[in-house]
This record gives C-alpha cells, structure tokens and sequence, in this order.
C-alpha cells in the first residue's frame, strides 16, 4: 500500500526569520493521523533568514541528520564541535542523555534551506555523538546513494537504529529501484524537482509512505532530489 502526502498537506509556520514546513507533528502543528512514521518522527524543511538561526538549545534521545539543500548552515555545540556544512555534507548528531546546541546560517545575505529529520534511537542515555560525511553529487546521480545506516557501511553516517537513509539525483532517463525487504516500510520525500514514484508524480515537498510493497521505482526525474528511508 502507497499512502500519498502532498506538499501542501505539511504542516507550516512562519517566524519571518524562519519558514519552516513539518512533515509530522512539530511544536504547534499537530496531526494525530502524522505523528511519525517507525521511528522516523520528523522532517521539517527549513528555511532560514542570512544571520539568523537557532540559539542553543536542548535535545536528548534523537538522532538528528542535517542536510542542506542551499546555502550554509553552521553548527556549535558543548562537545566542542564546530563546522558549516554546505550542500553534499550529511551531519549526524546522537542527542543521547543530553546535548546543547545551537545552527545559524552561515551567511550574512543569502538564505540557507536545509532538510532537519528527526529518527528515534533504538537505545535511549547513550554518549552523545557528532559525525558528519561529504557526498558528492556523482555519487547520487542516477541512483540511491547510502548516506545513514546503523553500522555506517559504505561511507555512511553511523545512527543508533536499525534504519537506513538514501539519496539520489534524478534528471531526464535517469532512473533507480529499490527492493523492499520482508517487514521493512518506506518513506520517500522529495526534497526538490519533480519525479515519479511507482507511477505517481510528485513535486517538491511531496512524499509516499509506502508499505507492504516489494518494490520502489524512481522515474522521470526533472531536476529531482529524493531521500528513501528504509525502516523498520
């Protein structure tokens, strides 16, 4: 079964500096038929205003993967861990028993638009963690590149659950598939362009949760970024 979820469909706010859409429940957008999806239990498309961001703050029991779509997004934390990351780079922060935090864009002038998702660990109190890896274009163009996985095979961040996060680039014939195990789900999220899914057209913003299915097909990409979720 392939449930469709519309761009339009996401929950929204706007704080001038930041426009941010939820694909579930978040803060004050709540949606008791999209509160999360296995353990995955956010996505939120954010963008961000130049010089603006989000002062420290607190997580705990999250793994929480950054990736920015545009622009430049810098992190600091009580770890020590200091970096900007840009489009291509995958950041990895396990919250575990307890971290401070804080992202701002990067730049003075232009906007940053990145993807933040939220998976819940299948271990709760566990040491902190901060990881990130490049990926480069050439390794998701026309197909489902690794970029999260639970024992970071392949180059991948390392996240606390037995869940796996790919991404691809899509344009013209470029195509991809992806087998669906026995008793896994998944969720597909088009973070930019147009694709079509097991048949169906999707934009920007527009996502599938599909399951009991044996079978993802990615087609007719125009200008297409897609992250594939496979959890379960």
């Amino acid at each position: 079964m392939i449930e469709l979820r519309r761009s339009e469909e996401r929950g929204h706010a706007n704080h001038g500096w930041l426009d941010s859409y939820h694909s579930f429940s978040f803060a004050d957008y709540y949606d008791p038929e999209h509160m999360a999806f296995g353990p995955l239990r956010v996505i939120n498309e954010d963008r961000i205003d130049g010089g603006t961001g989000f002062g420290a703050h607190g997580h705990r029991d999250m793994e929480i993967i950054s990736y920015v779509l545009e622009g430049e997004l810098a992190h600091k934390d009580n770890m020590g861990n200091g970096s900007v990351i840009r489009p291509g780079d995958v950041q990895r922060m396990s919250a575990g028993r307890g971290i401070m935090h804080s992202e701002f864009n990067h730049s003075k002038d232009s906007r940053a638009h990145f993807l933040q998702i939220w998976i819940e660990p299948n271990r709760f109190g566990i040491q902190p963690g901060y990881e990130e890896k490049r990926f480069e274009p050439e390794e998701k163009r026309g197909r489902l590149r690794l970029i999260a996985s639970p024992d970071g095979s392949d180059g991948s961040v390392t996240i606390h659950q037995d869940a796996r996060v790919y991404a691809g680039l899509f344009d013209g014939m470029e195509s991809a598939a992806f087998d669906v195990s026995p008793g896994r789900r998944v969720y597909v999220h088009v973070a930019r362009g147009e694709v079509s899914i097991n048949g169906t057209p999707l934009k920007a913003g527009d996502a599938v949760k599909a399951v009991g299915e044996d079978r993802i097909e990615i087609l007719n990409g125009r200008q297409a970024e897609v992250l594939v979720f496979d959890l379960n």
